[in-house]
């Protein structure tokens, strides 16, 4: 008689919560949001020709063309195309013995059908005489190995946000594709697929593929962004076509030199006084000519040494100083090179060149004529000499006379010296005597010095910038360290023939010294109207174009060879964002500043007036902070 199991009643209680905890756990984990859950779009929504992602539209493309030779960076104008894209490559090797096989049947069947056309008394194709061309050039690389064999895939998915702008990026791409003799085409039907191709899960459900050797695969290889990303350097800013950091070192150029194009507004002066900071952390000193006052806050919040300049200021500063070089070189030509600037300064002093009729045109007649240029030259020679200054380096640690030792010199020499005397008049004991007409009594030792010319009269700011720019480029080939020098509103120098020389030497000279000049100004057309001006432009291996007024785009479209699109965004441009041209390479970029930079460097009004009132209160410990992040020397 068969007899019944009792099961063990608790054995059963405990089967039953370990399902009832398993049914738990698994509602719980329905429940629980996965990174594909953020990731994932709300909907999908596929079309013949297209399809939706969520919000947006898209569409994907293979191609299925390419021309008979592919040059290397060909994909570059696509890759660094300012839209949303996905590119996926596909590349599959073949062996090589396959390939010779079907290559040698290729030929033969080509050089039968030249043969047959022949016998017909056809016309010669030239078309079959270059393939077997090819293929025989191919046969060859691939028996010795300099080549090998592969099939490639090129697919591209296109982002919109509408049905109209995604018809018009498709446009643009295959238009830009089709210029370089590559053709593609929608996936018709496959869009699905094709967006699983396109995605990054190595899923080649297309299979459209073409056959290429290795050297026409390297030149498909798609690292050509416009990347300005290097180990040091300081950073710009954000580029705008990948979202990288433009992190950048002006000094790994051909040279140091910058120049800074934008209207009243665009945020030019924030960019400046933003990479000056950052260099200062790098151990680069600064010079700056400030025209507006708009440099001082900064200044005193790194413990700079700010400079004014003004007639009744006790500031002072001699043109005849001559450096301190240690060079033998530089030491014997010392006083040559600064007898050359002081010519020009003395013709900037005494009028500039001035525009004369001369058979019923307008012409630029010099300052000073030959005879007052020899008996000037004369007379600088010999004050320097009454000095006890001569090209001996030795006698170059003395005091140098001034102007009024000049002044002194012509009155009492001959010819047009009593003449050239009373032109020099005024800055010795008339208007504008004092400030350039007595010994330096500055003595700059400091990593960021600003020279304020805002309280200096208009006709004073030419012959100030010119002395400053003299007295910089003295103590730059007395100590060659890393420096920056930044000449903002260039512009005025560009007015007159003999500053704008004197800018022009700098910028081709700086190099050597281990100096970049950054030349900032918003006056584009007078700047690059004149020949100096787009010389100066023309020695800066790196420029910023931030917005322009409409009037400036066709100049420096002309000047900096842009493309129609960024010749359109020129003007258009928000606050901040600009081309930053590096060498060769050219990006678009927003510059970014920490909110500490910017209590210190911006120029906004509302924000200066905020600053200025006390309104910000960070503003206190923002300067405490900056001071300790001053290099050690200050």
């Amino acid at each position: 008689m068969a007899r019944k199991k009792q099961l063990d009643p608790v054995a059963l209680a405990q089967a039953q919560q370990q399902r009832e905890q398993q049914e738990v756990a698994a509602a719980f984990q329905k429940g629980v949001t996965a990174l594909r859950d953020f990731i994932a779009p709300s909907s999908l929504e596929f079309n013949s020709s297209y399809f939706h992602l969520g919000t947006r539209m898209a569409r994907t493309y293979y191609v299925y063309g390419y021309p008979r030779q592919l040059y290397t960076g060909w994909m570059s104008s696509m890759v660094n195309l300012d839209e949303v894209i996905d590119i996926s490559l596909f590349i599959y090797p073949v062996e090589s013995q396959v390939v010779l096989d079907n290559l040698r049947k290729k030929v033969t069947q080509l050089e039968a059908g030249i043969q047959i056309d022949s016998e017909k008394g056809r016309v010669r194709d030239p078309q079959k005489q270059a393939a077997i061309l090819d293929a025989e050039e191919m046969r060859d690389k691939l028996q010795v190995g300099e080549e090998r064999f592969f099939r490639f895939g090129f697919y591209f998915t296109v982002y919109a946000g509408s049905l109209e702008e995604l018809e018009f990026i498709s446009h643009k791409v295959e238009s830009m594709l089709g210029q370089q003799l590559v053709f593609s085409k929608p996936a018709s039907s496959q869009q699905e697929q094709g967006l699983n191709s396109t995605v990054p899960q190595f899923s080649d459900q297309l299979q459209i593929r073409r056959n290429m050797s290795t050297g026409a695969i390297s030149t498909s290889f798609p690292f050509t962004s416009a990347d300005l990303s290097q180990d040091n350097g300081i950073l710009y800013g954000i580029n705008m076509h990948n979202s990288g950091l433009v992190i950048f070192d002006r000094f790994s150029l051909e040279n140091g030199n910058s120049v800074v194009f934008a209207k009243s507004g665009a945020g030019k002066s924030f960019t400046v006084k933003l990479e000056a900071l950052r260099s200062m952390m790098m151990g680069t000193e600064i010079f700056i000519i400030d025209p507006e006052n708009e440099y001082e806050r900064m200044c005193d919040a790194v413990a700079g040494s700010y400079v004014r300049l003004s007639l009744n200021s006790a500031t002072r500063i001699n043109p005849f100083d001559l450096p301190r070089v240690v060079d033998t070189e530089e030491a014997d030509n010392a006083l040559r090179s600064n007898l050359i600037t002081l010519h020009g300064l003395f013709r900037l002093m005494m009028g500039g060149a001035q525009a004369q009729m001369l058979g019923g045109q307008q012409v630029l007649a010099p300052a000073l004529s030959p005879v007052e240029e020899s008996d000037l030259d004369a007379a600088l020679i010999e004050t320097y000499a009454r000095a006890g200054i001569t090209n001996d380096p030795l006698t170059h640690q003395g005091y140098p006379p001034t102007i009024a030792d000049l002044y002194d010199t012509l009155l009492h020499m001959g010819g047009t010296g009593p003449q050239l005397a009373q032109r020099l008049r005024k800055y010795t004991t008339g208007t504008f005597a004092g400030i350039f007409s007595q010994q330096s009594n500055i003595d700059i030792n400091n990593p960021l010095v600003v020279f304020n010319i805002r309280d200096l009269e208009d006709e004073l700011r030419p012959v100030a910038m010119y002395i400053v720019l003299n007295y910089i480029w003295n103590k730059t080939k007395t100590d060659r360290r890393k420096r920056i020098l930044i000449v903002d509103e260039a512009w005025q120098l560009m007015k007159y023939e003999d500053s704008a020389n004197f800018l022009f030497s700098l910028a081709k000279r700086a190099r050597k010294y281990n100096l970049g000049i950054t030349t900032v100004t918003q006056d584009v057309e007078d700047f690059m109207g004149s020949r100096m001006g787009r010389a100066v432009v023309a020695n800066a291996s790196m420029q910023f174009l931030l917005k322009q007024s409409p009037t400036a785009v066709d100049v420096l479209s002309d000047v900096f060879k842009l493309t129609s699109e960024e010749k359109k965004r020129l003007s258009q441009f928000p606050v901040g964002q600009g081309l930053f041209f590096a060498g060769q390479n050219h990006v678009h970029i927003q510059v970014v500043a920490s909110p500490t930079e910017t209590t210190l460097i911006t120029t906004n009004p509302t924000q200066v007036q905020q600053i200025q009132s006390g309104a910000m209160d960070q503003v206190q410990g923002t300067i405490d902070l900056a001071n300790q992040l001053t290099p050690g020397s200050l």
